[in-house]
Parts: structure tokens; C-alpha cells; sequence
């Protein structure tokens, strides 16, 4: 697709955000004594991980984090050299070009430490591996009465050197919850039993939340997601920058009696004569349907409804009795600091995360953009 072509809509990123976001985070794991390892999985959040992660290592990030060993091994292909970590794929994964190349590996079972110490075998180089404890979280881990087997086998495996151990946090997103301090134990525990079997790891379990909240969890590096991206999971006045605005243009716009209806099933009718201003993104754009009645944009210096249902490819604003031009700045979410909808408006209003929005914002007709440095 020629993207010149199709620049209905466009995410614009802000990556001196993502430097100063980095910077304060970065900041309060130093305080602690840790070192920062930024994630960048899912594409940077939906912000473009070669970018992020290259302003994030301005920022003062020494450590990237990605899922899968493919978005690994794309960063090293643009040329990233910091420390990378690769935690979750298949068994079907070849693990020998990530350890060629430098990168972390995650083991959560004995099955996934054999596989990564065949490889390193056919790579003819040494395994840096962390062994991931399931704290509580219930998903990836291991379970704690495996544990004992996995940190023994791993410590006797010639091919394999165990850099750190590390976990997940629940609920680091409601700070007091009662199941932190219960992780953070079991956690201690991984890690008295992985020194008695003979390792000497790194600890790492505090994501962005227990970042802001919990300096006595930052141990040795941090993992900050969302936060770097300037989107706050937690209740606190802490000075994030949102990184991503989501904009479009005015393409049309017409004079409506009152009494006439808009978009797909009628549900909104105007009760007055008013002026409509059609914008070309919908729910194919990353606009979700479910915000249809309940979303307005910024547009001429200040907030107006959209009315009507979510299209696939279009929105219908009210502007009541002015006339946006062709052309007009269209400003769907970004970071609110004029009273603009925001990304956490957008989660809010549906049920949701703003993870799940950002990360959806890549689309194949939604051009990016990055301010704040040309990508390198």
C-alpha cells in the first residue's frame, strides 16, 4: 500500500515523551540501585519498537524487553546493541540465532531449558538465561514445586549461564493489594532456593506499576511497559507524558434539519438544524465501534460530539453551528493537556485498558509519525 496515498489518519509519536518517561523511571530504579529494561513487545505498544527503543536507551534504559525472539532479533537487525530479554514462544522456535545474537532467553520449565541448551549447542556459544518463577500470577512460570528441579538442572547445564531469575506481578496495578507482598515472598523464597543450588542471578519482578510504587521490589532492574509510553497504571501525580495522538482531517460537511438522522440504524436524530463534519476513520482505523454516542474529538479548539454510529471507515461530528473547514485538524485522543480525549477517556468509556487501545493503534491505513528525532 502506498502510504502516501492513504493518510486518512495518522498516530503521531512524541519520542522526547518517551525519553523523559523513560528518564523518570530510569531516575527512581537508580535510586534503588537497579538498572531499567524498558519493554517493547507488541511493536513499542503500538508506538514502533525500532523508535521506542532507541529513544528509550537515550532515556537511560540499558535493557530492552521483548515477548517473542522475533521482535528481538529485529531490533538487533536495526542495529540495537543493549542487553535484550526474549520471553514466550513456541516450541517450534529456533533458539540458536537469538543466542548468536546476543539475546536473553526465558526458561519456565525443564522442557524449555532443554531446548535452549541444544541450541546454544548448535550456536556453539553459552545460553544467557532467566528462569521465571510463577509468583501467583498463574500464567507463564514455573510452578513453585518444580522450581527446585529447574534451578538445579539449570546451575549443572555446561551450555547455559543464568543470569537472573525473575516474576510477574498480578495486581502491582492496585497498590495495597494484599497479593503483592504474597508474590514478592514467594519470590524470595525462588530466590534462596535458586542461590542454594548454586546460581548467583540478577532478581527482577517490579513492572511499571511496582516501579512507581514499590522501590523495595525494584532489586536489580525494573521492566516498565505502559509507563514509558506515558500512560499510568497507577492512581498517582507522577509526570508521564503520553507519547501517542491519534489525529485525522475534516473531509466534508453539511447543513442537517433537525429531525434528520445519522449513520447506520438511526440512533442519534437531531433535535435541532446543525452542521455535520464527516472525518475517514472508523473501527477499521482503530476507532472502537462500542464508542458510538459516547466519544467526542477535539476539532477547532475544543471538544465535539460524535454522533451516531461507529463506521468501518467513518465518523460523523456535531458541530453544532460552525463550519470546520476541509482539511481541519481532527485530534481523536492524544494527551489531554487542553481537554482533549485521551487514550485511559477512550478504556474508561468501554470497559478496557489503555494498553489495549495504543496497542491497537497499528493499522494499515494509519500512517505513523514520530516527533522528537528522526528515527536512527
Amino acid at each position: 500500500m502506498n502510504a502516501d496515498l492513504h493518510r486518512r489518519a495518522e498516530v503521531v509519536i512524541d519520542l522526547d515523551a518517551i525519553r523523559h518517561n523513560i528518564a523518570l523511571l530510569a531516575g527512581r530504579a537508580a535510586a534503588s540501585g537497579a538498572a531499567t529494561m524498558a519493554v517493547v513487545k507488541a511493536d513499542g505498544y503500538g508506538h514502533g519498537a525500532v523508535a521506542v527503543a532507541r529513544a528509550a536507551v537515550d532515556g537511560g534504559a540499558t535493557w530492552l524487553g521483548t515477548c517473542s525472539l522475533g521482535e528481538a532479533l529485529d531490533l538487533r537487525a536495526a542495529g540495537i546493541e543493549v542487553r535484550l530479554l526474549s520471553w514466550l514462544d513456541g516450541d517450534d522456535v529456533d533458539f540458536a540465532p537469538g543466542i548468536e545474537q546476543g539475546v536473553d532467553l526465558a526458561a519456565s520449565s525443564m522442557g524449555e531449558l532443554s531446548r535452549i541448551a541444544a541450541a546454544a549447542g548448535r550456536a556453539g556459544s553459552r545460553a544467557r538465561v532467566h528462569l521465571k518463577i510463577d509468583t501467583g500470577l498463574n500464567r507463564n512460570g514455573c510452578p513453585p514445586e518444580s522450581w527446585p528441579q529447574l534451578v538445579k538442572a539449570a546451575a549443572a547445564e555446561p551450555d547455559v549461564d543464568v543470569v537472573a531469575i525473575w516474576s510477574h506481578l498480578a495486581c502491582a496495578d492496585e497498590p495495597g493489594h494484599p497479593s503483592i507482598d504474597m508474590q514478592a515472598a514467594r519470590f524470595d523464597t525462588a530466590y534462596t532456593q535458586a542461590r542454594e543450588a548454586g546460581l548467583h542471578p540478577l532478581r527482577h519482578l517490579a513492572n511499571s506499576a511496582a516501579t512507581l510504587t514499590r522501590p523495595d521490589l525494584h532489586f536489580d532492574l525494573v521492566r516498565p511497559g505502559i509507563a514509558a509510553y506515558g500512560l499510568n497504571p497507577v492512581p498517582t501525580a507522577d509526570d508521564l507524558r503520553p507519547a501517542m495522538t491519534f489525529r485525522s482531517t475534516v473531509v466534508l460537511t453539511k447543513r442537517i434539519t433537525a429531525g434528520e438522522s445519522v449513520s447506520y440504524g438511526h440512533t442519534w436524530t437531531a433535535n435541532r438544524d446543525t452542521t455535520l463534519a464527516l472525518v475517514p476513520v472508523g473501527y477499521a482505523d482503530g476507532v472502537p465501534r462500542t464508542l458510538s454516542g459516547r466519544m467526542s474529538v477535539w476539532l477547532d479548539g475544543r471538544r465535539r460530539p460524535v454522533v451516531g454510529r461507529v463506521c468501518m471507515d467513518q465518523i460523523v461530528v456535531d458541530c453544532g453551528d460552525d463550519e470546520p473547514a476541509v482539511g481541519a485538524d481532527v485530534e481523536l485522543f492524544g494527551a489531554g493537556a487542553d481537554g482533549g480525549p485521551t487514550a485511559r477517556e477512550w478504556a474508561d468509556t468501554i470497559g478496557t485498558i489503555d494498553y489495549e487501545i495504543v496497542t491497537g493503534m497499528y493499522r494499515p491505513r494509519v500512517h505513523r509519525r514520530y516527533l522528537g528525532g528522526a528515527m536512527r
